[in-house]
């Protein structure tokens, strides 16, 4: 809920950006950052025996499977503020993006994490002339208990 309220306090000094010559950047909140690339380092330690095009294996509830979570949780965090800003500031926020490679190693790891056959073994209900239910085609519940 707090996301959404901190990009007007940036609105608020969006004013003071003037037109430079340089590219302009702004970053997200700077706890979120410094979490984000805590856990950056943390996920290429974790995966950095695995090439990009095959997955890795986390067990449920170990301590690399908190670590990926919680890498997830805070780019949930992220997208929630850029999806609460203004485009002017998402365009500086991505900008700060671009500059620490954050979205590219988000991507590097995804496709790192992502299952070979993403079929989702969640409770459902067994029809038999239905298609295989997956990850992409099923919302997920992401409660945290």
């Amino acid at each position: 809920r707090l996301m959404a309220e901190l990009p007007k306090f940036d609105d608020e000094d969006l004013k003071s950006y003037g037109d430079e010559e340089e590219e302009l950047a702004l970053s997200p909140p700077a706890a979120l950052m410094s979490v984000l690339a805590t856990q950056e380092l943390l996920l290429e330690n974790i995966l950095e025996c695995i090439p990009v095009g095959e997955f890795a294996v986390i067990q449920p509830l170990s301590d690399e499977f908190c670590l990926v979570l919680g890498y997830l949780l805070t780019w949930k965090l992220t997208l929630a503020f850029f999806k609460a800003a203004s485009s002017q500031l998402r365009v500086l926020y991505s900008q700060y993006l671009r500059r620490t490679k954050s979205l590219n190693k988000l991507l590097y790891h995804l496709f790192r994490l992502m299952p070979e056959n993403p079929v989702f073994s969640g409770p459902t209900s067994e029809v038999p002339n239905k298609d295989t239910k997956t990850f992409f085609t099923e919302e997920l519940h992401l409660d945290v208990k």
